[in-house]
């Protein structure tokens, strides 16, 4: 079958590649290993849900559709120029006047497994009701909505620096909540936003979201869809990747990237016949990945934003009691 050893997992003793790990690679692609992590998702959330709760018009790119055959094949030709697209120039533009943008960076991980079952919850009743605008919640709503709520605490990691060179530098606080979401479209990446997040619940981002998903598969995200974001998330992790360092643009002084879902060990502390005693059990880890303007936001108030941010998608009773 020519089959390249190194993309088959063993599962004989010290990890040797037996026999029927061979005919299982040639029948199913995959190995044993790949097949038992797949089904060890609880519940109805389905296990490609939790590698991408993220937001993604380009269907061909996701990391779970990426063959090994052509990643392995040789490319041969000759070198060629080619001119930026404009997606591209105004992404060069844009990168390189955040260099000039001193980033504090923070980095904290959110057990989603309350979250989880919070949203299964609210998708039976959708599925129930018949005439909701949406029929299923992602997590991107739970995750636009939480950023939402924190800051109207820290209402500064959604101002503007006004620097023009002839007065002294000032910040504009914005008082929209228009959060944009990095989306991953034919032409490239995009960043529209959600206009107005603060007033609106959970059901009506979901909604604009599947609009503005389906704008992007068609090529059709217009110039208002793309204005006037004053605070981003990063969608980075539903390709890969768990640690993330996100670059700011020039009009925020906040962004958040998350990496991919993990199901991994912690410890748990429960009280058995009035006796507390610890026991590992297994959790959804979402690590998110903050940047901030260190020129106008201390490494106090990001951590602080970031704590609440933490509270609120691991209670959401919280982010009930918080929603107007």
């Amino acid at each position: 079958h020519s089959i390249d050893l190194r993309y088959v997992e063993g599962t004989g003793k010290g990890g040797r590649i037996l026999k029927e790990d061979v005919h299982r690679f040639v029948e199913h692609g995959e190995s044993p290993a790949k097949v038992a992590a797949a089904s060890t998702i609880e519940g109805s959330v389905a296990s490609d849900e939790l590698r991408s709760p993220f937001i993604q018009a380009n269907t061909g790119a996701t990391a779970s559709n990426v063959s090994l055959a052509s990643a392995s094949a040789m490319v041969t030709g000759e070198d060629h120029a080619a001119s930026l697209s404009p997606i591209q120039r105004a992404m060069f533009k844009s990168m390189t006047e955040s260099l000039t943008i001193p980033h504090f960076r923070f980095k904290d991980e959110i057990e989603l497994d309350a979250l989880m079952r919070a949203r299964q919850h609210i998708n039976n009743h959708l599925l129930s009701l018949g005439d909701s605008p949406v029929t299923k919640l992602s997590f991107m709503p739970f995750f636009i909505k939480a950023a939402s709520l924190a800051l109207a605490k820290y209402p500064i990691l959604n101002a503007r620096v006004v620097a023009d060179g002839t007065s002294p530098p000032s910040l504009l606080y914005r008082a929209a909540h228009n959060i944009g979401v990095a989306m991953d479209t034919p032409g490239g990446l995009m960043v529209p936003n959600i206009k107005h997040a603060q007033t609106k619940s959970l059901i009506d981002i979901a909604a604009d979201l599947q609009r503005l998903v389906q704008k992007g598969k068609a090529g059709a995200i217009s110039s208002a869809d793309l204005k006037g974001g004053t605070f981003t998330l990063s969608n980075v992790g539903m390709i890969g990747g768990t640690y993330l360092s996100p670059v700011l643009v020039s009009s925020e002084v906040c962004i958040g990237a998350f990496g991919k879902v993990q199901r991994l060990p912690r410890f748990e502390t429960t009280v058995v016949d009035g006796v507390a005693a610890e026991r590992v059990v297994p959790k959804h880890i979402l690590v998110a990945s903050w940047s901030a303007d260190h020129r106008v936001v201390d490494g106090a108030t990001m951590a602080r934003f970031a704590t609440l941010y933490k509270q609120l998608l691991e209670n959401p009773e919280l982010m009930l009691a918080n929603m107007r």
